[in-house]
């Protein structure tokens, strides 16, 4: 089983920038879409970014033209650029490989994105 290391949430003003990292144990982490969640006090946890291994993006609406989802794959890393931080991107933020409608594998402990008004 591939365990997933997020890092990078803090507390950050309105329309200020963070950066997430998500660590993959496993090498298979390069060949898999991977994707970055997130779950809001009180909600569901939605997927608001993902990449293909090859390198193709796709972004939830909330977040396009301000998140930017990027990966290397030496290091079985994946990258989350936030900037224009708005007080509803607050949430947990978690990675994973998408499988289907879903995720593949279990789930990190993810790191906290809290975003001032």
């Amino acid at each position: 089983q591939v365990q997933l290391v997020e890092s990078g949430g803090g507390l950050v003003q309105t329309g200020g920038s963070l950066t997430l990292s998500c660590a993959a144990s496993g090498s298979i982490f390069r060949f898999v879409t991977a994707g970055w969640y997130r779950q809001a006090p009180g909600k569901q946890r939605e997927l608001v970014a993902s990449i293909t291994r090859g390198g193709n993006t796709n972004y939830a609406d909330s977040v396009k033209g301000r998140f930017t989802v990027s990966r290397d794959n030496a290091k079985n890393t994946v990258y989350l650029q936030m900037n224009s931080l708005k007080p509803e991107d607050t949430g947990v933020y978690y990675c994973n490989a998408l499988q289907g409608s879903g995720a593949a594998w279990n789930w990190g402990q993810g790191t906290q994105v809290t975003v001032s008004s």
